[in-house]
């Protein structure tokens, strides 16, 4: 059978698939903790879609096993903008909706956002989820890393093309509206509920913050990879999905 990155020993990501090496934290992990010798097949990638099977090395180069297979971009690209959480809660929403399959994630500071962050602060917490979404990506075999958008206030995530805002009086989740702001503990204040965006509900129940974003992250991929069907599909379906009558 092909080797894949869901069937390989492990992936990685590296700068350049015409001569892959490992970065030292990279080859550490895989040779120290997951213990694959050398010689273990293994896919690397550049974090676009493009990938190519490799096998390990004593040292951080690696040896090519296999031609680039370029990955197409998932569409339409999911975003899943959240408002600041307390402690490492803001690690957790980043790491799941990577391994979701989340294209983009946008942290934002709402009106009643408890956690505030200054530029210094923002910078380091960015690169941080960064990091924390380049290793989920290699957890879970994606070959699109995610983006993880710098923090901005909410006018920036409400003027995206295709955002909803989500709330308990909201329509279900649609591929139609792929960008989905998530709010504070706290909620909504009156001047974000009025900025004229269409809503979207989770569930019956009020979720905490984090997993309201991993709930939006969840519900948007499946809707794309099909494993579930929303009303629009069940729609040009018609007739099959409908109950016989006697």
């Amino acid at each position: 059978m092909a080797v894949s990155p869901v069937t390989a020993r492990a992936h990685a990501f590296v700068a350049d698939l015409s001569t892959p090496v490992l970065d030292s934290a990279d080859h550490h992990h895989l040779s120290r903790v997951l213990r694959l010798p050398p010689g273990a097949l293994l896919t690397v990638g550049d974090g676009h879609g493009r990938w190519r099977p490799c096998e390990l090395g004593s040292g951080p180069d690696l040896t090519i096993a296999g031609d680039v297979v370029a990955d197409p971009r998932p569409t339409p690209a999911i975003t899943i903008c959240f408002a600041l959480v307390k402690g490492e809660r803001p690690e957790l929403v980043v790491q799941k909706l990577t391994e979701l399959g989340v294209d983009r994630i946008v942290p934002f500071a709402a009106a009643r956002s408890v956690v505030r962050w200054d530029a210094a602060k923002a910078a380091r917490q960015v690169e941080r989820l960064n990091q924390i979404a380049r290793q989920a990506a290699m957890q879970c075999r994606r070959t699109w890393l995610p983006e993880v958008a710098p923090l901005v206030d909410f006018a920036a995530v409400a003027a995206l093309d295709g955002a909803a805002r989500t709330d308990l009086d909201g329509d279900p989740p649609s591929l139609d509206l792929p960008v989905l702001l998530v709010g504070p503990e706290g909620g909504w204040d009156d001047r974000e509920r009025a900025a004229g965006l269409p809503t979207v509900r989770l569930g019956q129940h009020v979720l905490r913050a984090e997993t309201a974003a991993i709930t939006a992250g969840a519900i948007l991929t499946a809707l794309r990879a099909h494993l579930v069907a929303g009303d629009n599909q069940r729609s040009r379906r018609g007739v099959q999905d409908r109950p016989h009558t006697s």
